[in-house]
């Protein structure tokens, strides 16, 4: 891919990253960090202006929200996801200390708070000006990367947000490449997958009788097909499809090195927590209607692996945890749900790692990856990600469509 003549192809960039090369292989002073989340309610009165904030613009009236505040509800209208969070922060402030780099981490997240204006606020009133995000999402989407990116455009800009981009003395954010395949990222998922296939060998449990179910979470096929880069070629489903796929395959591979048993093990990525009208295709097919239909294949065991999801938050303990688990019993299935990275040692660690990538401009062929797709871009490609509802939107770390 080309690189753009023009040294401020990316908005709010900084000065290695703002010609638009795809990977920045200078080293760059960052002063800080920016940890930036989706955001969850921690009361039962947060629920509802949590779930306004979520979707936003759609005009969704709060009756049809409280069907989903119910899932908040059951765990008292608090979101697991803000003191992962804290956990997380105070992991990766703990590496960070470790290997004696000095940049403080600062959380904000886009739905609730520690909002990301009240962060980038903070981290410029403390006197930082180069920022590198790093947003808990690893694969692209437009919610998993693009709307971050939008994010840290709208808080920079003196239009909705601080302005702190466009004043005499601005700040600047970049992102670190999206993790997807990094090792550190999944480990952790392998060591479940390996941990639970063990047990029921085990035990006896013929390998043909078990199902791997990787799970991530469904999205609309118009925006799927529109994820990674306009002129990549991925096949159904966009790269959002693809680096799942990539990244399962890597860990099934793995799987039968370590356990020559577990190649006779069959899997597929299925999705959930669908959300749009029946009128909207999202992806297919869904985790409880693939459960329902492994008796009949000679299925007794079923693995869940939450391969989209960092931590445990509400999707997990809901739509796994409950509904998985309870159509998964239904079916007569021995059922487990694995691990996600959550603070897993070799997780952050990796995070800490592409924070240094960044740091010392570490070259794109020494980047640790599993897939064959990776190592992703530092800089977002041209018609990235895009929002079929929403269009393109000014976003910072990547170029304009």
């Amino acid at each position: 891919m080309s690189t753009p003549d023009t040294a401020t192809a990316v908005p709010y960039a900084s000065a290695a990253a703002a010609d638009g090369a795809p990977f920045v292989e200078t080293p760059t002073a960052y002063d800080a960090i920016l940890l930036a989340s989706f955001g969850g309610p921690e009361g039962q009165e947060d629920v509802i202006p949590f779930l306004r904030n979520v979707t936003g613009g759609r005009g969704i009236p709060d009756e049809r929200l409280e069907e989903v505040a119910t899932h908040y509800r059951a765990f008292g209208g608090v979101s697991p996801i803000n003191q992962q969070n804290r956990e997380l922060l105070a992991a990766l402030e703990a590496e960070i200390a470790r290997r004696g780099l000095d940049l403080p981490v600062y959380w904000g997240n886009r739905n609730w708070h520690p909002t990301m204006d009240d962060a980038v606020s903070r981290a410029y009133a403390d006197g930082h000006r180069t920022v590198l995000a790093l947003a808990t999402s690893a694969y692209s989407s437009y919610s998993s990367d693009r709307q971050y990116r939008e994010d840290f455009a709208r808080v920079l800009s003196a239009e909705g947000g601080t302005g702190l981009g466009e004043n005499d003395d601005p700040m600047t954010i970049d992102k670190v490449r999206l993790f997807f395949d990094h090792p550190g990222f999944v480990e952790p998922f392998y060591e479940g997958v390996r941990d639970a296939v063990s047990a029921w060998l085990d035990e006896g449990r013929p390998a043909a009788e078990i199902r791997l179910l990787f799970s991530t979470h469904s999205v609309p096929m118009a925006d799927a097909e529109r994820s990674g880069p306009r002129d990549g070629d991925f096949g159904p489903g966009g790269a959002y499809v693809a680096q799942h796929t990539a990244v399962a395959e890597h860990i099934m591979r793995r799987l039968a090195d370590e356990i020559p048993a577990a190649a006779d093990i069959d899997w597929s990525l299925v999705f959930q927590s669908r959300s749009g009208p029946p009128s909207q295709p999202w992806l297919e097919p869904d985790v409880n209607d693939v459960i329902a239909t492994l008796p009949g294949e000679g299925v007794t065991a079923v693995a869940v692996v939450p391969l989209g999801f960092v931590s445990d938050h509400m999707e997990v303990l809901w739509d796994l945890d409950n509904e998985a688990k309870q159509s998964a019993a239904d079916a007569g299935l021995a059922f487990v749900r694995t691990r996600t990275p959550g603070t897993h040692p070799a997780y952050v660690a990796g995070l800490v790692d592409l924070i240094v990538e960044r740091l010392e401009g570490t070259p794109a062929a020494e980047r640790p990856h599993v897939t064959p797709l990776g190592p992703w871009y530092d800089v977002a490609r041209p018609g990235s990600d895009e929002n079929v509802r929403l269009g393109f939107r000014p976003a910072a770390a990547g170029l304009a469509p």
